[in-house]
């Protein structure tokens, strides 16, 4: 008698442990389709091939499951760290990361990749992706601009490492983006000392916009903040000179005009001084 209950209780413990897998399973099933970034044709160990791998998380990719796709392409640099999906896998998960808004993981990958694969066949693709990471980071004026700067100094990077590549122009048109933003700064803050009557400090700012920053939208602004800090410090010859060089480039900005009305209340109009630094600079200058 012993033994056939014995035997009875050996069966029931099975049942139930075969009970217990079907619901669990049942459950990660479902959660799994409640999920609509994972992809439940894909739950495996992940161990499959890298071309395998690389292909699956391309398919998540296209199908907007960027979750499950950034997973495959990790999975394959983890599993296959040696092979050339591996490789291409890891600027498609920096690309990822990129979309996902995750600049700074972006930034990572696209850094480690460009160490290890500086002179490969996706090395532009992967540097204008940095680029593109800090450029998204470039904040308003009245904050920091590091990331500018960074920016400028990724996509100049895409310029001469690679000029023939496909992202030269729009690096380009970033690289010009970053630079107004920076001059943009430069005078925010010396709208900020003119107001205070600080005209060295002003002129300084100002300055900087027209010598480092002449192709940049700021520069016709710059010019007639020069006029009126120039004019209120009684330098004359300086003050007429940034108006000269403003009506030549922009002879039709408000800007000018304003300069213009500026110095004939003193009984002065505009005159370039040859010697001054901004008849030097006027030079370089879009329509110069």
């Amino acid at each position: 008698m012993v033994l056939a209950v014995s035997v009875d209780l050996r069966k029931s413990a099975r049942v139930f442990a075969v009970v217990v897998a079907a619901v669990a399973g049942s459950a990660l099933i479902t959660a799994c389709q409640n999920d609509p970034d994972i992809d439940i044709t894909k739950l495996t160990a992940e161990t499959d091939p890298p071309e395998v791998l690389y292909n699956q998380g391309l398919a998540n990719l296209n199908a907007g499951k960027t979750t499950e796709a950034a997973r495959k392409f990790e999975a394959l640099d983890r599993q296959h760290p040696f092979s050339e999906y591996a490789r291409k896998a890891l600027v498609m998960n920096a690309f990822v990361s990129y979309r996902n808004g995750q600049y700074q993981e972006a930034i990572n990958s696209t850094g480690r990749y460009l160490n290890l694969y500086p002179q490969s066949e996706d090395a532009a693709y992967a540097q204008y992706i940095q680029g593109l990471a800090y450029t998204k980071q470039i904040p308003a004026v009245t904050q920091d601009q590091k990331p500018a700067f960074k920016a400028i100094e990724a996509m100049q990077a895409v310029v001469d490492k690679y000029p023939d590549s496909q992202y030269v122009e729009d690096a380009q048109a970033k690289i010009r983006f970053a630079r107004d933003q920076l001059a943009g700064k430069e005078m925010q803050v010396g709208r900020y000392y003119l107001e205070r009557k600080e005209y060295l400090a002003a002129v300084s700012r100002f300055r900087a916009v027209v010598e480092q920053y002449p192709n940049t939208n700021q520069v016709e602004e710059a010019l007639a903040r020069l006029v009126e800090a120039y004019y209120a410090m009684g330098v004359t010859s300086e003050a007429q000179t940034a108006a000269a060089v403003l009506g030549h480039n922009y002879p039709d900005s408000q800007w000018y005009g304003d300069s213009f009305k500026l110095l004939q209340s003193g009984g002065l109009e505009p005159r370039e001084s040859g010697n001054s630094w901004i008849a030097r600079a006027g030079k370089k200058l879009i329509g110069a």
